[in-house]
């Protein structure tokens, strides 16, 4: 920092509406092999030395003042440490920049809330964020779904932006449980009014379908490398990618019309603290056991209220708190309205429940109850996004039990988008001649495995990436395909089929000209 060995990059952030630069994130760069030693290497050095917040106060001046030179148009997002913001003063009658940031006028800025170093004073941390936020500065959480800290951090804050960390953006085209991920955290994003930035984008078929999900934003190297002077357009290419016709096809884009488990699926058994057990008790459990995020409430064993860790310990670490409260029963720092559930309610039903629920209990957890309603254990958030996206997925592999293909409602709900972007494709339909004769002659179980073939075949001649194969139902497959060699490809399916076939029969059979 003394030596000015400091620079920076800026990696621009594109709109998927109108395919303009929306932003520029600021990226720290170190005087490394090649100019390029990592923020973390310079953070992790600085922490050592006990100067972190003075290299982010550089960090965000040094962004600042190239933003400036350069003229750049648009948000400038900046990235703050929670921790450290949580330590800023307040002083509500002043509204100053943050440090580093000012010349900038704040409706130009996003404050970035960063994962490395998360803030233990939720309460004042918002305080801090409210005032800023009054000014006209935005805040966007980054990295989300890297940790549980995240999500309570997105219920506390209520940021503008949200940035989905890179790890579920990657292969999204070909991983349903990532896809069903994301879909969930947009479906939230929505309600909470919250506009999301998928990081760490690389491929086409990335791009492709968070574009036909709809989301707003997109940051990677596809789009543009971070640079000293960065990019202020689109290259052609990805102008040519984002106009495209070509709808993405879904991986696995079946969604489960079965039954739903039982919310006792996520039950995890919890000690509960008795209504008249003390404070300082309950900071003895909460400090005896770190993964501990609430502690559930009761009386005879029926449940009053939870007490979560953070909000406790936020109580505690104020001056003379545990003097005057440590002895006091723990119903006095307890929520005594939380999320209380029958253990055989659906799960699907949770979910909604959830939904429409205060924003407390995504991260503060549900209280599960016998048919009497006594107390019988807890389930968090994050156990019921994970099995709500499992069960979708093995609906998904499920939708035709005999080729694993989606069925009808997925078919439909792929014809429907394809309509609805007035996208050219091509429709076939796949049968097998003679299929009856052939069961009644041979067996169904024989039948079965011509349709498993026909099914293989198929798929192994589309485009999984453009072209929809599913299973309408016995020896009746559709199709909808926007290959532009859509005919080549089917007319080698059916060449493929036809050589394999005799292979399912005997030598008697196939002597009969079966």
């Amino acid at each position: 920092m003394q030596e000015g060995a400091l620079h920076c990059v800026f990696q621009p952030l594109l709109s998927l509406a109108d395919g303009s630069v929306f932003g520029f994130e600021g990226l720290l760069r170190g005087p490394g092999r090649n100019g390029q030693q990592s923020p973390l290497a310079l953070f992790e050095s600085a922490t050592r030395e006990g100067c972190v917040e003075e290299l982010e106060v550089a960090a965000r001046r040094l962004v600042a003042e190239r933003y400036l030179s350069l003229g750049l148009e648009g948000k400038l997002f900046v990235n703050f440490s929670p921790s450290l913001l949580a330590n800023q003063p307040l002083r509500p009658s002043r509204a100053d920049p943050p440090a580093g940031l000012e010349g900038i006028p704040p409706q130009n800025v996003v404050i970035e809330l960063t994962e490395g170093s998360q803030a233990t004073d939720f309460d004042r941390l918002v305080q801090v964020l409210d005032r800023y936020r009054s000014q006209g500065y935005h805040i966007a959480i980054d990295d989300l779904g890297e940790g549980f800290a995240s999500l309570k951090l997105w219920s506390k804050v209520r940021p503008e932006m949200v940035k989905v960390d890179r790890h579920f953006i990657n292969e999204i085209s070909s991983d349903g449980l990532k896809l069903r991920f994301v879909q969930a955290i947009q479906h939230i994003a929505e309600s909470s009014g919250a506009a999301i930035v998928a990081e760490g984008v690389e491929t086409e078929a990335e791009l492709r379908v968070l574009r036909d999900l709809g989301i707003p934003y997109v940051q990677g190297f596809l789009t543009a490398r971070p640079a000293a002077k960065p990019a202020v357009r689109l290259s052609s290419a990805v102008q040519q990618m984002l106009s495209s016709q070509t709808i993405s096809v879904y991986p696995e884009s079946v969604r489960s019309y079965r039954r739903s488990p039982a919310a006792s699926k996520l039950l995890r058994h919890i000690v509960p603290v008795e209504a008249q057990a003390r404070n300082d008790s309950v900071f003895a459990r909460f400090e005896a056991d770190p993964e501990l995020e609430s502690l559930p409430v009761v009386r005879s064993n029926r449940p009053l209220g939870l007490i979560n860790r953070h909000e406790f310990f936020d109580r505690f670490a104020r001056p003379y708190q545990r003097e005057l409260f440590g002895r006091k029963p723990c119903t006095t720092f307890m929520d005594d309205a939380p999320l209380v559930v029958p253990a055989t309610l659906p799960i699907q039903e949770l979910s909604l429940a959830l939904a429409r629920g205060e924003r407390r209990h995504l991260s503060d957890g549900f209280i599960l109850t016998d048919p009497a309603g006594l107390y019988l254990g807890m389930g968090t958030g994050h156990d019921l996004m994970r099995e709500i996206t499992q069960l979708q997925i093995t609906a998904a592999r499920y939708a035709n039990p005999l080729t694993l293909l989606p069925g009808n409602v997925p078919i439909s709900e792929h014809m429907d988008r394809l309509v609805a972007a007035r996208a050219p494709f091509v429709v076939g339909h796949a049968d097998l001649d003679h299929f009856k004769p052939l069961n009644d002659a041979l067996g169904y179980r024989k039948g079965d495995e011509v349709i498993q073939l026909l099914g293989r075949t198929l798929g192994e001649w589309v485009d999984s990436e453009c072209d929809f194969l599913g299973h309408v139902g016995g020896d009746d497959f559709m199709l909808l395909m926007q290959s532009s060699d859509w005919e080549s490809r089917l007319r080698s399916a059916l060449a493929g089929f036809q050589r394999h076939v005799p292979d399912l029969l005997d030598e008697t059979t196939r002597a009969r000209g079966a």
